[in-house]
């Protein structure tokens, strides 16, 4: 199962990449299977989650060599993939079922998507009814809303349709579908959210377009039947992994910690943002040299933080990072209010729940009433016992906290971290070690 011992540290210092980001590395795998022609994928995230992608498409007929942290994929084409002889087990990833879902729907023949107890638990009706709407026929428990999921392709017409929450998989998944079905799929996203899919498909020659002001949403319209052309993608680092440094260093006087080459999509800046209306002391520098996705450099030095509201529509932005926004917030000087964060409910674990659970018991002041939560600080932590929960980011930002604490915090059922950032344990060591 896992324990991380994690011993407090005066200070954090050095220079590290973090691995590559796990959003973007789901989608060069799925988008380079459907593609014609040979992908090239330097910066891939060798971790679990993304290891189930890789195995789902080699089931069903693609190529793909693996080497550390390089991938070469032999695309299929939209209408060359097989049946898989057995159901595709997706593991802990939901990025990978319900992106997938998307790529089956227009697919000749029937697929079973299976996961582990806690993938199957999150809700899937949000991909599988829009889906339905364009022609799929799936099946599952609680109408197609939990998996099991079969999921049988054909036929598909381009629908219009308006993101009731906002959420990239849900978008992401109906813009893959939108490639194989007959005319036009327009969504409209009210919220932004991640738009790592609408880059990499206008990348691959797709007929996309996106239009509006990302303050106000975006609509965006794919339309069906052209072929995606093979290319080489470099991902950036992820910055929802270097997040849990960058908070560390933020909490540390005398710390500093610089992330090299982590991806800045102002999509999923939000944390940086966050980060410097809480008083960090965080300097960018952005690479010249992308076209598709931007990258750069993020410097954190130690100094006093202080409490922030953190809502609305900045909420999709920063829904990984909330976990180790909630330990910097505990550990900041005044109150801290998060609103408008339901999607945390319905993670790998219950967000609200874990982070409450275990920071309280580190004996930090904060409330929840619904899904927002009040955090008062500052906390001077205390040693302790902590459980994941089974999910990774609770894992990783409790051994952030830990660091501050007034002796050693045992963070239970790690094995998690494994899904998104297997060398977090040694990281952690190196940048505290002798400090």
């Amino acid at each position: 199962m896992g324990l991380l011992t994690v011993h407090p540290a005066a200070r954090l210092h050095g220079h590290l990449t973090v691995p590559g980001d796990k959003s973007i590395s789901h989608r060069a795998l799925m988008l380079g299977a459907i593609a014609q022609g040979t992908t090239r994928i330097s910066g891939c995230l060798d971790a679990e989650d993304c290891r189930v992608t890789q195995a789902a498409f080699e089931a069903m007929g693609v190529p793909i060599q693996w080497r550390g942290d390089d991938v070469q994929l032999e695309g299929r084409g939209l209408r060359g993939l097989k049946a898989s002889p057995r159901p595709i087990d997706l593991g802990n990833s939901g990025t990978s079922m319900r992106l997938l879902l998307g790529i089956l729907a227009g697919q000749s023949f029937s697929a079973t998507l299976t996961g582990d107890a806690s993938l199957s638990t999150r809700p899937m009706a949000r991909v599988t009814h829009p889906l339905r709407r364009m022609g799929a026929r799936i099946d599952g428990a609680g109408d197609a809303n939990l998996a099991p999921l079969t999921i049988r392709g054909g036929h598909l017409t381009g629908i219009t349709y308006t993101l009731p929450i906002p959420s990239a998989q849900v978008k992401s998944a109906l813009l893959l579908a939108g490639l194989y079905a007959e005319g036009t799929t327009t969504l409209v996203e009210p919220v932004l959210t991640r738009d790592h899919t609408e880059r990499m498909l206008a990348a691959m020659g797709t007929a996309i377009s996106v239009i509006g002001d990302p303050s106000d949403g975006r609509t965006m319209t794919v339309r069906g039947g052209r072929e995606l052309t093979a290319r080489d993608f470099r991902i950036p680092g992820d910055l929802s992994s270097a997040a849990f440094w960058l908070v560390g260093a933020a909490l540390r006087p005398g710390s500093s910690v610089t992330v090299r080459g982590v991806g800045l999509n102002p999509t999923r800046t939000g944390f940086i943002d966050v980060l410097r209306a809480m008083g960090g002391r965080v300097t960018v520098r952005e690479a010249a040299d992308e076209s598709w996705e931007p990258r750069g450099d993020v410097t954190v030095d130690g100094g006093p933080l202080h409490g922030a509201t953190i809502a609305g529509p900045m909420i999709p932005r920063l829904i990984d990072e909330l976990p180790i926004l909630m330990v910097a917030a505990a550990a900041a000087e005044g109150r801290t209010v998060i609103r408008d964060a339901e999607e945390l409910r319905v993670k790998e674990t219950d967000r609200i729940r874990s982070m409450v659970s275990n920071l309280q018991a580190l004996g930090t002041r904060m409330t929840v009433e619904g899904h927002a939560v009040v955090i008062d600080g500052p906390t001077r932590f205390r040693h302790g016992t902590v459980s994941s929960f089974g999910d990774h980011r609770t894992a990783m930002a409790m051994g952030i906290a830990g660091l501050l604490a007034d002796g050693p915090v045992q963070v239970e059922d790690t094995a998690c971290i494994r899904t998104s950032y297997p060398a977090f344990p040694a990281t952690l060591r190196t940048l505290s070690k002798n400090h």
